[in-house]
């Protein structure tokens, strides 16, 4: 009997097309992806290459500026030592004149200068960049300051013009003072006759050998000249380089427009996003997105389009320790680079195209050729199935072909060895899907579990803000109740004191008087008003105590990682736990007994390690109060409720924290399980479970620790942490 098929001729599409079509789709697409890949290639060329030139100029120009900002401070300090072991006499401003005169002569600098607490002072100065002045001021305004020139051994030759100047009104003077030690001044800018004048103002102040304060020294550059510097860095053709200040102010910049600008023949800086640079422009404009200036701490990279051209930016923040703290721009336009890639895109796409033409020819006489041997033994096939078996197919010059009619007989065996093979994939498939749900389960599990961790940490972050806030707010009244009260105690003991002198040494008091002293009871008064004051002050001392206590609990005021005092941690835990510690009419006093030892300063994360002491603190109180409610009085009077705490040093590398109590304690099976997450023995409702959980994480996996139970059932619970005095490796919560 013989199975017909419906016939598909009419969806089915011709071999040679199948061949063609599909290999010349390959081929476009090779080509497609050879171009977008050798494009792409390009740009990365490009990137990497404005990268390492931005990286370059970044470094040359951070090289320049630690070598020539150096100059200045390093001036300061020879000429401060030299004024303060009497090398230099500040009062003889002419032989100080030529020594300054001599030391612009040596570096490349604007002006040397100093300024007395007596409003005198000199400096020498190179206004126009060339020629070398003197100026000499006194302390009588007005017209007080004296411009000299100078021929070239610095002797002063003739008077150019008078002016006024003012120590005490100058930002170069008074930030100085005010500072009393080295710093930077605030740029400086004027208008002189020689030209615009902008310059950044090393500056210290000078002492005498009794240490007592003469004035100031400082030391100009000619903020121009880095503007100079920065034109001559190869930056490309359009390339830009300059300087910020914080405030987004133009402190140099590469291109000829100047860092200020000429308003009524006064001076006036330019903010970067007002430079009439457009490349200027639009960079700061799109770094003020970054939440401004201040913002960038890091070395910042990103592309941007200025006038319809993209260009890199490389963006460093320079800083020294005298107080400058400026931004690094570098920018390079992609157009720099992209000229010879654009041409090598260009002749890729002509060369890709040609090939994809010579493929389509050579795909169509190749499939013409495969396909004739394959019409023959679809021919023959046709015929075998229609039952016709006496059928021979000629040989072509494919091997492949040659052996298809062979292979067409074991058709039936690869058939049964096919769904075999399929069957075994199922079962083992079957397999995998099991084994993935398990490991899917395992890490829902998990993810629960760090899910709570997570709640639980952000509680306690967001309680120890709480506590602090409130420790906080009730400090400050609280210390100034506390502070006043001892001026109350001492005012109050001085009028107790006037009117026993009244009483004394007084004639009969009036009978008012004597009748107002009954009705207010003037003896007890006298008495009980200093027992008063000083219960008072037992008061604000007591919450002062508890303040300092929720403070130091919460840490919130201090650094994360720190050295602590793990004493101070657990004093503090134990004041705030005081409430629970206390005898109370349905519970009578859990007694604490501390055993500290001689234990230094500890490196680690104060907050969390306090969350430990708090936890295990609870957990014993908690069982302590169950132990109790299962007691007699006399029980309770002969055993009473105690927690014992002990420090110590373990091999000189660790500190070992024991916690124990006299309650309930915990049997074996579930001394296995305490520190499993969400495991608790509490009623629902009272415990989470993942206290201890949190507290076995901090110690071993944040402070690289141990975190053991040790306990007897009926008898109490020890508890003993410890960990390294140092920390080998800081990690990153």
């Amino acid at each position: 009997m013989k199975t017909h098929y419906p016939s598909k001729e009419g969806k089915a599409f011709p071999l040679q097309i199948v061949l063609v079509v599909p290999f010349l789709i390959q081929i476009f697409a090779a080509v497609s992806l050879v171009g977008y890949l050798s494009f792409k290639n390009g740009q990365r060329a490009v990137n990497a290459l404005a990268e390492q030139l931005m990286d370059r100029t970044s470094d040359v120009v951070d090289e320049h500026l630690k070598s020539h900002l150096s100059v200045p401070q390093t001036l300061n300090q020879i000429n401060a030592d030299a004024i303060r072991r009497g090398v230099l006499n500040v009062g003889d401003r002419k032989t100080l004149g030529t020594y300054f005169w001599d030391q612009m002569q040596a570096y490349d600098l604007t002006y040397v200068g100093i300024g007395l607490t007596t409003g005198e002072g000199m400096g020498v100065a190179r206004y126009d960049g060339k020629t070398i002045t003197i100026d000499d001021w006194t302390a009588n305004l007005p017209n007080n300051t004296t411009n000299y020139a100078t021929d070239n051994q610095g002797n002063r030759t003739q008077v150019n013009n008078h002016f006024t100047w003012d120590n005490f009104s100058e930002v170069w003077y008074t930030q100085t003072i005010a500072a009393g030690k080295p710093i930077w001044a605030k740029i400086y800018t004027a208008n002189f006759p020689t030209g615009p004048y902008i310059a950044a103002s090393a500056s210290r102040p000078i002492y005498n050998a009794q240490n007592r304060l003469l004035g100031m020294i400082a030391t100009d550059i000619h903020l121009l000249k880095l503007s100079d510097f920065l034109r001559t860095l190869d930056v490309s053709q359009s390339g830009q380089v300059f300087l910020l200040e914080r405030d987004g102010m133009l402190v140099a910049n590469s291109g000829t427009e100047k860092p200020f600008t000429l308003i009524n023949q006064k001076v006036q800086r330019l903010r970067a996003i007002d430079s009439p640079n457009p490349i200027v422009q639009n960079i700061a404009r799109h770094l003020q997105t970054f939440n401004g200036f201040a913002s960038i701490n890091q070395d910042t990279d990103f592309q941007l389009e200025v006038q319809g051209k993209r260009h890199f930016v490389d963006v460093v923040p320079w800083r020294d320790k005298y107080g400058l703290d400026w931004l690094v721009v570098v920018s390079v336009p992609e157009s720099a680079f992209m000229a010879q890639i654009d041409t090598n895109t260009h002749t890729t796409i002509a060369l890709c195209l040609g090939a994809l033409l010579l493929a389509s020819v050579m795909g169509v006489f190749t499939s013409h050729w495969i396909v004739r041997p394959i019409l023959r033994l679809n021919w023959a096939s046709e015929a075998m199935a229609s039952g016709n078996l006496d059928q021979k197919v000629e040989t072509s010059g494919i091997r492949e072909l040659n052996t298809l009619s062979n292979s067409f007989n074991h058709m039936a065996g690869q058939l049964y060895e096919t769904f075999t093979a399929l069957e075994k994939s199922k079962e083992e498939l079957e397999d995998r899907v099991e084994e993935r749900t398990t490991e899917l389960k395992n890490a829902l599990e998990e993810l629960q579990r760090t899910q709570s961790q997570v709640v639980q940490s952000e509680k306690m972050s967001s309680l120890g803000q709480l506590v602090a806030g409130v420790a906080h707010e009730i400090n400050n009244p609280v210390n100034f109740i506390h502070g006043n009260l001892a001026h109350v105690q001492e005012y109050t003991q001085d009028l107790l004191t006037l009117v026993q002198l009244y009483q004394e040494h007084g004639s009969v008091p009036a009978p008012e008087i004597q009748i107002a002293a009954e009705e207010m009871d003037l003896e007890f008064l006298q008495e009980d008003l200093p027992k008063m004051l000083s219960s008072m002050k037992v008061g604000t001392d007591r919450i002062r105590q508890i303040v300092l206590s929720l403070r130091n609990f919460s840490r919130t005021d201090e650094a994360e990682f720190k050295k602590v005092d793990i004493h101070e941690g657990i004093d503090s835990t134990l004041m705030i736990l005081q409430h629970r510690l206390k005898a109370k009419p349905e519970q009578p006093e859990i007694e604490v007994i501390t055993d500290y030892g001689d234990v230094p300063l500890v490196e680690c994360y104060a907050g969390q390690l306090n969350q430990v002491f708090m936890n295990i603190l609870v957990n014993a109180i908690d069982a302590l109060e169950e132990s109790n409610a299962k007691r007699t009085y006399q029980e309770i009077k002969d055993n009473p409720s105690r927690i014992k705490i002990r420090t110590s040093v373990v091999n000189s590398t660790w500190v070992e924290v024991a916690i124990a109590d006299n309650g309930v304690g915990i049997s074996k099976e579930f001394q296995q399980r305490i520190f499993d997450p969400f495991f608790t023995t509490k009623p629902i409702g009272k415990g989470t479970g993942m206290g201890m959980s949190i507290s076995y994480q901090i110690i071993t996996e944040k402070h690289g620790g141990k975190l053991e139970c040790f306990s007897t059932a009926g008898k109490g619970t020890e508890f003993i942490i410890q960990v390294p005095l140092q920390l080998k490796v800081h990690r990153v919560v």
